[in-house]
């Protein structure tokens, strides 16, 4: 081989050389690149295609004009105007018990009694009374016999007919306070009758057995309410006290009774708004029709005067899913857009009312649940 031949394979080992060299950078940056960006296409579930699409019939909304509707939560409450707090002017220690929270009592039924003190100071301080009238008496009699045969001054008379009087006074005094603490004159005892001073149902209760009673000082032991006639007590946000006005009726249910409406009639929005959630204080009067007791959740309904107009559907076209009402409209001729509505009030006719998220004249299918099922077969 000669010269020319020698050069020409060196030439050839550093071109392939050179060559695996440029290759290995190539693909070393390639290694360095960052991976591909993937992207992942998600279908909206609220869309749906079905194959044969005349199955689900489709009605049209119709419209309802009504006044505008604010329902609210609120409780029942007894009326303050016919709670009647009972109560014992004797101060002393319960030794017995006759009622406990919640009875039905009348009025003058004993409710309890209490060993008082107070009671035998009154009785004390009653008989000494009426011991120094029947002496005072019986001075002024001997008294007005020897002013008669002249033995005695008509100064001195008049001084004895004075000490007469004053123990009739303190007889009648002695006599009073017994009957205000609730004793019998004519059963002397160390005890205190407590009874119930109107009829109703007691709805609070201070008061256990052995404990000590302070008089008008201390927590009353019981109360009694009428309960009638209750009062719903109602939070309302001021951005909708102007649906409110004193006078107007309001519907009531009662969570323990939902297929039950009872009327009431608003008697007071209090002029004080609570700072921390801006809501104020309805108060509604309804009659009791026996099923009402204190401390019920109720949901009143408020009727506005402005008249508001609002689609109407067939029930069954409302689907309930996930604490929400849907209902599906047509998107083409195979496929349904499932969307969300507020149902309002049910109508005569099996027939729901939609407050908003769907307008008066839009088209939806007649029955939700049967096309949500075959969705999901």
């Amino acid at each position: 081989m000669g010269s020319k031949g020698i050069e020409f394979l060196a030439l050839f080992f550093a071109a392939c050389l050179w060559l695996t060299g440029c290759g290995d950078r190539r693909a070393d940056v390639n290694a360095e690149a960052p991976p591909p960006v993937s992207i992942e296409h998600r279908e909206d579930v609220s869309v749906v295609e079905v194959e044969h699409a005349e199955q689900f019939p489709l009605v049209i909304a119709t419209s309802h004009e009504t006044t505008a509707q604010l329902t609210v939560t609120g409780t029942v409450n007894p009326d303050v105007s016919r709670s009647v707090p009972v109560i014992s002017i004797a101060t002393g220690r319960v030794v017995q018990i006759h009622a406990r929270l919640g009875d039905t009592v009348k009025k003058g039924q004993l409710l309890l009694r209490v060993q008082s003190a107070d009671m035998s100071a009154a009785f004390s301080d009653y008989r000494k009374a009426v011991a120094d009238e029947r002496l005072a008496h019986a001075q002024w009699e001997r008294a007005k016999l020897l002013y008669d045969q002249g033995a005695v001054s008509l100064n001195d008379l008049q001084v004895v007919e004075d000490t007469e009087n004053k123990a009739k006074v303190d007889v009648e005094n002695t006599t009073e306070r017994l009957r205000v603490l609730g004793a019998n004159i004519d059963n002397p005892a160390a005890t205190v009758d407590v009874r119930a001073p109107v009829s109703g149902v007691i709805t609070d209760q201070q008061v256990t057995y052995a404990a000590g009673v302070a008089g008008l000082g201390s927590p009353n032991p019981f109360t009694i309410s009428d309960l009638s006639y209750v009062w719903i007590l109602c939070d309302v946000h001021e951005n909708e006290l102007a649906t409110v006005q004193v006078g107007e009726t309001a519907e009531i249910r009662l969570n323990a009774y939902p297929n039950q409406t009872f009327t009431g009639r608003i008697s007071n929005v209090l002029p004080i708004l609570d700072s921390a959630i801006r809501t104020a204080k309805v108060r509604i009067e309804v009659r009791n029709p026996g099923m009402m007791r204190v401390g019920m959740f109720v949901i009143a309904t408020f009727h506005g005067r402005k008249k508001e107009t609002y689609a109407v559907v067939p029930a069954a076209a409302i689907l309930h899913l996930h604490d929400r009402d849907w209902v599906y409209i047509p998107n083409g001729e195979k496929t349904f857009h499932r969307i969300n509505v507020v149902a309002g009030s049910q109508l005569p006719g099996n027939l729901q009312e939609i407050v908003s998220g769907l307008q008066p004249g839009e088209r939806v299918v007649l029955n939700a649940l049967v096309l949500q099922s075959t969705v999901e077969q």
